[in-house]
């Protein structure tokens, strides 16, 4: 088979990046930059616009080589159409035709997909998921979703919406993910978490506890996931517990799913992946005690094995189906 030369673009609620590379798979060339929410989707696309030819050229490939452009964005959006709708992390970013803008302006095949069922793929194709016809990916980064591959096939639903675990509510109260409180994406999420642990600092320093990773009230509400993780791992209590109950609801939420899809294996990337020792016994616990036993023992819970290179690979992913399934097309 030959190898095609691909670009992908990745945009998140934080950060996007723009990829040159193969379908081998093999990264030639990345940048990434923090996400400008307040310049909306104008702003993002004349970054991209920038580093696609700029990236090509750093790799050495000439226009005329590149396959296909992928991008992997959060939804709801519309992949046949080639529109994002209105992500819950992008705010401003509402009916932007993005395959129609980059198609015009660097006349390339571009395709469009969630990035969770686009992170599934790349998972599937090349990494945790290889040899198996049953997985879910969870995102756990800014916000929660869920891409689905069953017997051998991404499944993303009547209109695309399938996968949206995000806004499951766990609880008849929590903090706020996907626009509902209590919400999967509430718990278990970098926006999630750190709504948990402002709520939970502030009634602590209210009632005169100590807390050490976060000692006033004015700094409660500008906690970030991050800060929880790193002062978990350095053994603050109060930041160890944060995290606890994160990883519970993780752990009832995967029960759901092993329970409604009986998976081979559920992968979860961005949070999970790099801090998989903290979640990882609350976790158990809770699906082991919410999770039918029988469906439980035949699912694996794994971090991404593409790691922090999952979304890269992801957009790289979407070129690549895209390009195949038009190929499959219209052959010749």
């Amino acid at each position: 088979m030959t190898t095609q030369c691909l670009v992908g673009v990745d945009i998140g609620g934080s950060k996007c990046a723009v990829v040159v590379g193969s379908d081998a798979p093999r990264i030639l060339d990345r940048e990434s930059f923090a996400t400008d929410k307040a310049g909306g989707p104008a702003a993002t696309l004349e970054r991209v616009y920038d580093l696609i030819p700029r990236l090509c050229s750093r790799a050495g490939i000439k226009r005329e080589e590149v396959t296909a452009i992928g991008v992997s964005c959060g939804g709801p959006l519309d992949s046949a159409r080639g529109v994002i709708l209105s992500p819950p992390n992008l705010p401003g970013w509402d009916q932007v035709e993005i395959v129609r803008l980059l198609e015009e302006r660097f006349s390339l095949p571009t395709f469009l997909q969630n990035d969770a069922d686009a992170c599934a793929l790349a998972e599937w194709r090349w990494g945790a998921g290889r040899g198996l016809r049953n997985l879910v990916f969870l995102t756990f980064g800014t916000g929660m979703g869920a891409g689905l591959i069953l017997d051998g096939r991404l499944y993303s639903g009547t209109n695309g919406m399938a996968g949206e675990v995000g806004h499951l509510r766990l609880a008849e109260a929590g903090p706020v993910g996907y626009g509902k409180a209590g919400s999967f994406e509430g718990f278990c999420s970098g926006g999630g978490i750190a709504l948990l642990a402002s709520a939970e600092v502030r009634r602590r320093l209210e009632r005169g506890e100590r807390v050490d990773f976060c000692p006033n009230l004015e700094q409660a509400a500008g906690i970030t996931a991050r800060e929880v993780v790193l002062a978990a791992e350095a053994g603050d209590p109060v930041a160890a517990a944060i995290i606890r109950e994160s990883a519970s609801y993780l752990g009832r939420a995967l029960a759901i799913l092993v329970d409604l899809l009986n998976p081979e294996v559920i992968v979860i990337g961005s949070i999970f992946s790099r801090a998989e020792a903290l979640f990882r016994a609350p976790m158990e616990a809770a699906l082991a005690a919410e999770a039918l036993d029988r469906s439980r023992r035949v699912c694996s819970v794994v971090p991404a094995l593409l790691g922090e290179e999952v979304g890269d690979y992801a957009s790289l992913c979407v070129a690549m189906e895209g390009a195949s399934s038009r190929e499959a097309a219209f052959p010749g």
